[in-house]
């Protein structure tokens, strides 16, 4: 099973989006995707990502290390909102 879930931190610059999803990249396995605002109207206090989509394999080892890595940016700027998530089959 391959794990699939879009997550958001509302006011996180898009640097430190970048900088997660980098960071995420770096355990086997996981993909991720950066969503852009769509907001119709500027606010400063937005970032300029919507959320990030992060595609894992449904393994113990895989799900205890991007917990680790989204606790740490959690730990500096808030709490991340789950917007949408998925089980899907593995590829064959």
């Amino acid at each position: 099973m391959v794990l699939k879930y879009r997550i958001r931190l509302a006011q996180l610059p898009l640097a430190v989006y970048r900088e997660v999803a980098a960071h995420l990249e770096q355990v086997e396995g996981v993909e991720t995707e950066l969503v852009s605002q769509t907001s119709q109207q500027f606010d400063y206090a937005l970032s300029q990502i919507d959320s990030l989509w992060i595609d894992q394999p449904d393994d113990a080892a895989t799900t205890q290390r991007v917990s680790q890595i989204l606790a740490y940016y959690s730990d500096r700027y808030g709490a991340w909102e789950t917007v949408a998530a998925t089980h899907e089959p593995s590829p064959t």
